[in-house]
Protein backbone atom coordinates (compact mmCIF):
# COMPACT_ATOMS: atom_id res chain seq x y z
CA UNK A 1 0.00 0.00 0.00
CA UNK A 2 1.33 3.45 -0.94
CA UNK A 3 1.91 5.70 2.09
CA UNK A 4 0.79 9.34 2.31
CA UNK A 5 4.26 10.76 1.67
CA UNK A 6 4.66 8.74 -1.52
CA UNK A 7 1.20 9.82 -2.71
CA UNK A 8 2.11 13.46 -2.06
CA UNK A 9 5.37 13.19 -4.04
CA UNK A 10 3.60 11.38 -6.89
CA UNK A 11 0.98 14.13 -7.07
CA UNK A 12 3.61 16.87 -6.92
CA UNK A 13 5.68 15.14 -9.60
CA UNK A 14 2.69 14.83 -11.93
CA UNK A 15 1.58 18.44 -11.43
CA UNK A 16 5.00 20.02 -11.93
CA UNK A 17 6.13 17.76 -14.78
CA UNK A 18 2.92 18.02 -16.78
CA UNK A 19 2.53 21.77 -16.20
CA UNK A 20 6.08 22.46 -17.39
CA UNK A 21 5.67 20.34 -20.53
CA UNK A 22 2.16 21.50 -21.43
CA UNK A 23 3.08 25.11 -20.64
CA UNK A 24 5.92 24.87 -23.14
CA UNK A 25 3.56 23.41 -25.75
CA UNK A 26 1.10 26.29 -25.31
CA UNK A 27 3.95 28.82 -25.56
CA UNK A 28 5.02 27.30 -28.88
CA UNK A 29 1.42 27.45 -30.10
CA UNK A 30 1.38 31.23 -29.60
CA UNK A 31 -0.51 31.29 -26.31
CA UNK A 32 1.00 31.71 -22.82
CA UNK A 33 2.23 28.91 -20.60
CA UNK A 34 -0.16 29.62 -17.73
CA UNK A 35 -3.13 28.55 -19.88
CA UNK A 36 -1.62 25.11 -20.35
CA UNK A 37 -0.62 24.94 -16.69
CA UNK A 38 -4.15 25.74 -15.55
CA UNK A 39 -5.56 23.10 -17.88
CA UNK A 40 -3.11 20.54 -16.46
CA UNK A 41 -4.42 21.28 -12.97
CA UNK A 42 -8.03 20.94 -14.14
CA UNK A 43 -7.32 17.62 -15.87
CA UNK A 44 -5.39 16.16 -12.92
CA UNK A 45 -7.80 17.63 -10.36
CA UNK A 46 -11.20 16.55 -9.02
CA UNK A 47 -12.84 17.71 -12.26
CA UNK A 48 -11.40 14.73 -14.19
CA UNK A 49 -8.56 12.38 -13.23
CA UNK A 50 -7.88 12.93 -9.50
CA UNK A 51 -10.25 10.17 -8.31
CA UNK A 52 -8.67 7.66 -10.71
CA UNK A 53 -5.07 8.65 -9.95
CA UNK A 54 -5.53 8.62 -6.18
CA UNK A 55 -4.83 12.35 -5.89
CA UNK A 56 -8.04 13.31 -4.10
CA UNK A 57 -6.65 12.21 -0.74
CA UNK A 58 -3.56 14.44 -1.04
CA UNK A 59 -5.41 17.59 -2.13
CA UNK A 60 -5.32 19.05 1.39
CA UNK A 61 -1.55 18.47 1.55
CA UNK A 62 -1.08 20.89 -1.35
CA UNK A 63 -2.58 23.82 0.59
CA UNK A 64 0.68 24.96 2.30
CA UNK A 65 2.52 24.66 -1.03
CA UNK A 66 -0.13 26.81 -2.71
CA UNK A 67 0.29 29.46 0.00
CA UNK A 68 4.06 29.45 -0.48
CA UNK A 69 3.72 29.62 -4.27
CA UNK A 70 1.27 32.52 -3.88
CA UNK A 71 3.83 34.39 -1.76
CA UNK A 72 6.52 33.93 -4.43
CA UNK A 73 4.14 35.01 -7.21
CA UNK A 74 3.20 38.24 -5.43
CA UNK A 75 6.78 39.01 -4.47
CA UNK A 76 7.78 38.53 -8.11
CA UNK A 77 4.94 40.83 -9.23
CA UNK A 78 6.22 43.50 -6.85
CA UNK A 79 9.79 43.08 -8.08
CA UNK A 80 8.63 43.93 -11.59
CA UNK A 81 7.45 47.35 -10.35
CA UNK A 82 9.70 50.05 -8.92
CA UNK A 83 8.51 53.23 -7.16
CA UNK A 84 10.57 55.28 -9.62
CA UNK A 85 8.78 53.74 -12.60
CA UNK A 86 5.40 54.47 -10.99
CA UNK A 87 6.27 58.10 -10.29
CA UNK A 88 7.69 58.51 -13.79
CA UNK A 89 4.58 57.11 -15.48
CA UNK A 90 2.99 59.75 -17.67
CA UNK A 91 -0.58 60.94 -17.08
CA UNK A 92 -1.78 59.19 -20.23
CA UNK A 93 -0.53 55.78 -19.05
CA UNK A 94 -1.95 56.45 -15.57
CA UNK A 95 -5.34 57.35 -17.08
CA UNK A 96 -5.41 54.13 -19.09
CA UNK A 97 -4.30 52.01 -16.12
CA UNK A 98 -6.89 53.42 -13.72
CA UNK A 99 -9.68 53.35 -16.34
CA UNK A 100 -9.22 49.69 -17.28
CA UNK A 101 -9.58 48.80 -13.60
CA UNK A 102 -12.19 51.18 -12.18
CA UNK A 103 -14.76 51.05 -14.98
CA UNK A 104 -14.90 47.21 -15.22
CA UNK A 105 -14.80 47.02 -11.39
CA UNK A 106 -17.75 49.37 -10.85
CA UNK A 107 -19.80 48.02 -13.76
CA UNK A 108 -18.84 44.44 -12.89
CA UNK A 109 -20.02 44.81 -9.30
CA UNK A 110 -23.49 45.75 -10.55
CA UNK A 111 -23.58 42.92 -13.09
CA UNK A 112 -22.40 40.31 -10.57
CA UNK A 113 -25.03 41.55 -8.11
CA UNK A 114 -27.71 40.96 -10.75
CA UNK A 115 -26.35 37.54 -11.70
CA UNK A 116 -25.78 36.35 -8.12
CA UNK A 117 -28.38 38.17 -5.99
CA UNK A 118 -28.09 35.71 -3.09
CA UNK A 119 -24.38 36.35 -2.59
CA UNK A 120 -23.27 39.04 -0.08
CA UNK A 121 -22.51 42.45 -1.55
CA UNK A 122 -18.83 42.15 -0.53
CA UNK A 123 -18.54 38.88 -2.45
CA UNK A 124 -19.89 40.62 -5.55
CA UNK A 125 -17.26 43.35 -5.12
CA UNK A 126 -14.47 40.79 -4.78
CA UNK A 127 -15.62 38.93 -7.90
CA UNK A 128 -15.74 42.19 -9.85
CA UNK A 129 -12.30 43.14 -8.55
CA UNK A 130 -10.63 39.88 -9.48
CA UNK A 131 -11.93 39.97 -13.05
CA UNK A 132 -10.93 43.64 -13.52
CA UNK A 133 -7.15 43.18 -13.40
CA UNK A 134 -4.73 43.12 -16.30
CA UNK A 135 -1.87 40.70 -15.76
CA UNK A 136 1.45 42.54 -15.99
CA UNK A 137 3.62 39.41 -16.44
CA UNK A 138 1.24 37.91 -19.01
CA UNK A 139 1.06 41.20 -20.92
CA UNK A 140 4.87 41.38 -20.95
CA UNK A 141 5.07 37.82 -22.28
CA UNK A 142 2.63 38.57 -25.11
CA UNK A 143 4.41 41.82 -26.03
CA UNK A 144 7.68 39.92 -26.17
CA UNK A 145 6.14 37.19 -28.34
CA UNK A 146 4.76 39.82 -30.76
CA UNK A 147 8.11 41.66 -30.86
CA UNK A 148 6.63 44.77 -29.23
CA UNK A 149 8.37 44.68 -25.85
CA UNK A 150 10.73 47.61 -26.53
CA UNK A 151 8.40 49.68 -28.68
CA UNK A 152 6.62 52.84 -27.68
CA UNK A 153 3.40 50.80 -27.92
CA UNK A 154 4.68 48.11 -25.52
CA UNK A 155 6.20 50.52 -23.00
CA UNK A 156 2.97 52.49 -22.81
CA UNK A 157 0.83 49.39 -22.17
CA UNK A 158 3.25 48.05 -19.54
CA UNK A 159 3.14 51.37 -17.67
CA UNK A 160 -0.67 51.28 -17.74
CA UNK A 161 -0.64 47.70 -16.49
CA UNK A 162 1.60 48.68 -13.57
CA UNK A 163 -0.89 51.35 -12.49
CA UNK A 164 -3.76 48.89 -12.97
CA UNK A 165 -2.09 46.31 -10.73
CA UNK A 166 -1.18 48.82 -8.01
CA UNK A 167 -4.72 50.21 -7.96
CA UNK A 168 -6.25 46.75 -7.77
CA UNK A 169 -3.98 45.48 -4.98
CA UNK A 170 -4.65 48.60 -2.90
CA UNK A 171 -8.42 48.32 -3.51
CA UNK A 172 -8.24 44.65 -2.53
CA UNK A 173 -6.51 45.57 0.73
CA UNK A 174 -9.18 48.15 1.60
CA UNK A 175 -12.07 45.86 0.70
CA UNK A 176 -10.60 42.96 2.65
CA UNK A 177 -10.05 45.17 5.71
CA UNK A 178 -13.67 46.36 5.52
CA UNK A 179 -14.95 42.78 5.22
CA UNK A 180 -12.95 41.46 8.17
CA UNK A 181 -13.56 44.40 10.54
CA UNK A 182 -17.10 43.49 11.62
CA UNK A 183 -17.87 47.15 12.32
CA UNK A 184 -20.60 49.45 11.00
CA UNK A 185 -20.13 50.16 7.26
CA UNK A 186 -18.90 53.76 7.51
CA UNK A 187 -16.67 53.00 10.49
CA UNK A 188 -15.35 49.87 8.74
CA UNK A 189 -14.46 51.86 5.61
CA UNK A 190 -12.73 54.55 7.69
CA UNK A 191 -10.80 51.93 9.67
CA UNK A 192 -9.81 50.12 6.49
CA UNK A 193 -8.54 53.30 4.86
CA UNK A 194 -6.52 54.15 7.97
CA UNK A 195 -5.06 50.62 8.11
CA UNK A 196 -4.09 50.60 4.45
CA UNK A 197 -2.77 54.14 4.79
CA UNK A 198 -0.61 53.04 7.72
CA UNK A 199 0.82 50.16 5.72
CA UNK A 200 1.49 52.25 2.61
CA UNK A 201 2.99 55.03 4.73
CA UNK A 202 5.39 52.52 6.28
CA UNK A 203 6.45 51.23 2.85
CA UNK A 204 6.82 54.77 1.52
CA UNK A 205 8.83 55.84 4.57
CA UNK A 206 11.23 52.93 4.10
CA UNK A 207 11.62 53.77 0.43
CA UNK A 208 12.18 57.47 1.11
CA UNK A 209 14.69 56.59 3.82
CA UNK A 210 16.64 54.41 1.43
CA UNK A 211 16.44 57.13 -1.21
CA UNK A 212 17.83 59.72 1.21
CA UNK A 213 20.68 57.41 2.20
CA UNK A 214 21.48 56.89 -1.49
CA UNK A 215 21.57 60.63 -2.14
CA UNK A 216 23.92 61.08 0.81
CA UNK A 217 26.02 58.18 -0.55
CA UNK A 218 25.69 56.44 2.80
CA UNK A 219 23.70 53.54 1.42
CA UNK A 220 26.38 52.70 -1.15
CA UNK A 221 28.96 52.36 1.62
CA UNK A 222 26.58 50.16 3.63
CA UNK A 223 26.03 47.90 0.61
CA UNK A 224 29.75 47.68 -0.12
CA UNK A 225 30.55 46.86 3.49
CA UNK A 226 27.83 44.21 3.54
CA UNK A 227 29.27 42.73 0.36
CA UNK A 228 32.79 42.54 1.84
CA UNK A 229 31.89 41.18 5.27
CA UNK A 230 28.94 38.85 4.74
CA UNK A 231 30.24 35.36 4.03
CA UNK A 232 27.05 33.33 3.69
CA UNK A 233 26.23 32.23 0.16
CA UNK A 234 23.33 33.90 -1.66
CA UNK A 235 22.95 36.41 1.16
CA UNK A 236 21.07 38.78 -1.13
CA UNK A 237 18.40 36.18 -1.86
CA UNK A 238 18.10 35.42 1.85
CA UNK A 239 17.69 39.13 2.57
CA UNK A 240 14.95 39.35 -0.07
CA UNK A 241 13.11 36.50 1.64
CA UNK A 242 13.45 38.19 5.04
CA UNK A 243 12.09 41.48 3.70
CA UNK A 244 9.25 39.76 1.87
CA UNK A 245 8.25 37.63 4.84
CA UNK A 246 8.53 40.60 7.21
CA UNK A 247 6.27 42.75 5.05
CA UNK A 248 3.85 39.83 4.60
CA UNK A 249 3.73 39.35 8.37
CA UNK A 250 3.16 43.07 8.91
CA UNK A 251 0.28 43.21 6.43
CA UNK A 252 -1.18 40.00 7.89
CA UNK A 253 -1.04 41.57 11.36
CA UNK A 254 -2.94 44.61 10.02
CA UNK A 255 -5.61 42.34 8.56
CA UNK A 256 -4.60 42.93 4.93
CA UNK A 257 -3.34 39.37 4.23
CA UNK A 258 0.20 38.50 3.22
CA UNK A 259 -0.64 39.16 -0.45
CA UNK A 260 -0.43 42.93 0.00
CA UNK A 261 2.78 42.79 2.03
CA UNK A 262 4.56 40.48 -0.41
CA UNK A 263 3.60 42.64 -3.40
CA UNK A 264 4.76 45.92 -1.92
CA UNK A 265 7.89 44.35 -0.37
CA UNK A 266 9.04 43.44 -3.87
CA UNK A 267 8.84 47.10 -4.86
CA UNK A 268 11.48 47.98 -2.23
CA UNK A 269 14.11 45.78 -3.88
CA UNK A 270 15.48 47.94 -6.68
CA UNK A 271 18.91 48.32 -8.31
CA UNK A 272 19.31 51.52 -6.25
CA UNK A 273 18.54 49.88 -2.91
CA UNK A 274 20.32 46.57 -3.47
CA UNK A 275 23.09 47.72 -5.81
CA UNK A 276 23.03 47.08 -9.55
CA UNK A 277 25.15 43.93 -9.50
CA UNK A 278 23.47 42.52 -6.40
CA UNK A 279 20.01 43.24 -7.79
CA UNK A 280 20.89 41.40 -10.98
CA UNK A 281 22.12 38.41 -8.97
CA UNK A 282 19.12 38.39 -6.64
CA UNK A 283 16.71 38.68 -9.57
CA UNK A 284 18.44 35.84 -11.44
CA UNK A 285 18.21 33.47 -8.47
CA UNK A 286 14.65 34.50 -7.61
CA UNK A 287 13.39 34.22 -11.19
CA UNK A 288 15.01 30.80 -11.59
CA UNK A 289 13.26 29.49 -8.48
CA UNK A 290 9.94 31.20 -9.21
CA UNK A 291 9.64 30.61 -12.97
CA UNK A 292 11.22 27.17 -12.80
CA UNK A 293 9.13 25.75 -9.96
CA UNK A 294 6.64 27.97 -8.16
CA UNK A 295 4.86 29.47 -11.19
CA UNK A 296 4.12 26.11 -12.90
CA UNK A 297 3.16 24.70 -9.52
CA UNK A 298 0.93 27.67 -8.66
CA UNK A 299 -1.13 27.59 -11.85
CA UNK A 300 -1.37 23.81 -11.76
CA UNK A 301 -2.63 23.95 -8.17
CA UNK A 302 -5.10 26.71 -9.06
CA UNK A 303 -6.48 24.46 -11.80
CA UNK A 304 -6.37 21.49 -9.43
CA UNK A 305 -8.64 23.35 -7.01
CA UNK A 306 -11.27 24.08 -9.67
CA UNK A 307 -14.33 21.88 -9.89
CA UNK A 308 -15.96 22.22 -13.30
CA UNK A 309 -18.52 19.39 -12.80
CA UNK A 310 -20.23 21.52 -10.13
CA UNK A 311 -20.41 24.36 -12.66
CA UNK A 312 -21.41 22.40 -15.74
CA UNK A 313 -24.17 20.46 -14.00
CA UNK A 314 -25.91 23.67 -12.91
CA UNK A 315 -27.35 25.72 -15.81
CA UNK A 316 -27.37 28.86 -13.68
CA UNK A 317 -23.63 28.61 -13.03
CA UNK A 318 -23.00 27.98 -16.73
CA UNK A 319 -24.92 31.12 -17.65
CA UNK A 320 -23.12 33.18 -14.99
CA UNK A 321 -19.76 31.92 -16.18
CA UNK A 322 -20.51 32.65 -19.85
CA UNK A 323 -21.81 36.16 -19.10
CA UNK A 324 -18.83 37.01 -16.90
CA UNK A 325 -16.43 35.84 -19.62
CA UNK A 326 -18.21 38.08 -22.14
CA UNK A 327 -18.19 41.02 -19.73
CA UNK A 328 -14.51 40.50 -18.85
CA UNK A 329 -13.57 40.59 -22.54
CA UNK A 330 -15.89 43.33 -23.75
CA UNK A 331 -15.28 45.73 -20.85
CA UNK A 332 -11.49 45.68 -21.27
CA UNK A 333 -11.64 45.91 -25.05
CA UNK A 334 -14.13 48.80 -25.02
CA UNK A 335 -12.46 50.80 -22.25
CA UNK A 336 -8.91 50.13 -23.45
CA UNK A 337 -9.64 51.00 -27.06
CA UNK A 338 -11.82 54.02 -26.15
CA UNK A 339 -9.22 55.58 -23.85
CA UNK A 340 -6.38 55.02 -26.32
CA UNK A 341 -8.47 56.47 -29.16
CA UNK A 342 -8.93 59.67 -27.13
CA UNK A 343 -5.12 59.81 -26.86
CA UNK A 344 -4.81 59.88 -30.65
CA UNK A 345 -3.98 56.23 -31.31
CA UNK A 346 -4.94 54.69 -34.64
CA UNK A 347 -7.95 52.31 -34.71
CA UNK A 348 -5.67 49.29 -35.20
CA UNK A 349 -3.40 50.29 -32.31
CA UNK A 350 -6.39 50.90 -30.04
CA UNK A 351 -8.02 47.56 -30.79
CA UNK A 352 -4.71 45.72 -30.38
CA UNK A 353 -4.24 47.41 -27.01
CA UNK A 354 -7.80 46.57 -25.94
CA UNK A 355 -7.34 42.88 -26.73
CA UNK A 356 -3.93 42.67 -25.04
CA UNK A 357 -5.31 44.30 -21.89
CA UNK A 358 -7.94 41.56 -21.51
CA UNK A 359 -5.35 39.04 -20.29
CA UNK A 360 -5.55 37.88 -16.70
CA UNK A 361 -2.91 36.09 -14.67
CA UNK A 362 -1.21 35.53 -11.35
CA UNK A 363 -2.37 38.39 -9.12
CA UNK A 364 -6.12 37.92 -9.46
CA UNK A 365 -5.75 34.14 -9.16
CA UNK A 366 -3.70 34.67 -6.00
CA UNK A 367 -6.54 36.85 -4.70
CA UNK A 368 -9.04 34.11 -5.55
CA UNK A 369 -6.93 31.53 -3.69
CA UNK A 370 -6.86 33.72 -0.57
CA UNK A 371 -10.59 34.49 -0.78
CA UNK A 372 -11.34 30.76 -1.05
CA UNK A 373 -9.08 30.06 1.91
CA UNK A 374 -10.88 32.59 4.14
CA UNK A 375 -14.29 31.35 2.91
CA UNK A 376 -15.40 34.49 1.09
CA UNK A 377 -15.42 32.51 -2.16
CA UNK A 378 -17.15 29.15 -2.46
CA UNK A 379 -15.59 26.51 -4.67
CA UNK A 380 -18.17 27.37 -7.36
CA UNK A 381 -17.29 31.07 -7.37
CA UNK A 382 -13.57 30.25 -7.23
CA UNK A 383 -13.96 27.99 -10.27
CA UNK A 384 -15.91 30.66 -12.15
CA UNK A 385 -13.33 33.38 -11.42
CA UNK A 386 -10.37 31.14 -12.33
CA UNK A 387 -12.23 29.96 -15.44
CA UNK A 388 -12.77 33.57 -16.55
CA UNK A 389 -9.02 34.13 -16.23
CA UNK A 390 -8.32 30.97 -18.20
CA UNK A 391 -10.61 31.85 -21.11
CA UNK A 392 -9.66 35.53 -21.38
CA UNK A 393 -5.94 34.76 -21.28
CA UNK A 394 -6.42 32.11 -23.97
CA UNK A 395 -8.28 34.40 -26.41
CA UNK A 396 -6.35 37.61 -25.70
CA UNK A 397 -3.38 36.95 -28.04
CA UNK A 398 -5.71 35.42 -30.64
CA UNK A 399 -7.87 38.54 -30.79
CA UNK A 400 -4.88 40.91 -30.74
CA UNK A 401 -2.92 39.11 -33.47
CA UNK A 402 -4.90 40.44 -36.45
CA UNK A 403 -4.71 44.06 -35.31
CA UNK A 404 -1.00 43.77 -34.48
CA UNK A 405 -0.31 42.44 -37.98
CA UNK A 406 -2.13 45.48 -39.37
CA UNK A 407 0.13 47.91 -37.47
CA UNK A 408 3.41 46.01 -37.69
CA UNK A 409 5.40 46.80 -40.86
CA UNK A 410 6.90 43.98 -42.87
CA UNK A 411 10.66 43.70 -43.37
CA UNK A 412 10.36 45.27 -46.82
CA UNK A 413 8.37 48.19 -45.43
CA UNK A 414 10.97 48.70 -42.69
CA UNK A 415 13.61 48.97 -45.40
CA UNK A 416 11.52 51.54 -47.28
CA UNK A 417 10.61 54.29 -44.81
CA UNK A 418 7.41 56.12 -45.55
CA UNK A 419 5.43 53.19 -46.89
CA UNK A 420 3.79 52.47 -43.51
CA UNK A 421 4.01 54.20 -40.11
CA UNK A 422 5.95 52.19 -37.52
CA UNK A 423 4.26 50.58 -34.57
CA UNK A 424 3.37 53.15 -31.96
CA UNK A 425 3.90 56.14 -34.23
CA UNK A 426 0.72 57.78 -32.99
CA UNK A 427 1.36 56.94 -29.35
CA UNK A 428 2.71 59.61 -26.98
CA UNK A 429 6.14 58.78 -25.59
CA UNK A 430 5.90 57.58 -21.96
CA UNK A 431 7.29 59.93 -19.36
CA UNK A 432 9.83 57.40 -18.12
CA UNK A 433 11.24 56.67 -21.59
CA UNK A 434 14.52 58.21 -22.77
CA UNK A 435 13.94 61.20 -24.98
CA UNK A 436 15.71 59.58 -27.91
CA UNK A 437 13.72 56.35 -27.70
CA UNK A 438 12.06 55.28 -30.91
CA UNK A 439 9.87 52.30 -31.68
CA UNK A 440 11.84 49.09 -32.19
CA UNK A 441 10.08 46.94 -34.74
Amino acid sequence: MVDATTEFIIGLFLLVTCSVIVGEVFSRLGSVALVGQLIVGVVLGPSLLAPYLGLTSVASSFSPLLTLATFFILLMAGLSVSPESVWATGPSSALLGVSIFLVPFIAGAGIVRLLLPTEPATTSLFIALTISLTALPVLAIMLREFGLMHTRFGTFLLNASVINELTAVTAFAILLAVTSSGEAPLLAIATACVTVGLFLTTILAIHMGLRALRQLRIWDRIVQRFRRTWRSREAGFALLMVIGLGAALYSQFLGLTFLVGAFYAGMLITPESAGTREHRTISAVFEAVTWGFFIPLFFALVGFGMNFPQILTDPTNVIVFALLVCFALISKILIGSAVTRTLGWSPQESMAAGWLLTSRGAVELAMAVILLDIHIFTIQIYTIVAGVGLVTTLVSPIGAKGFIRAITPTRREREEPGRQPPVGSSIPLPANAPRDERPIV
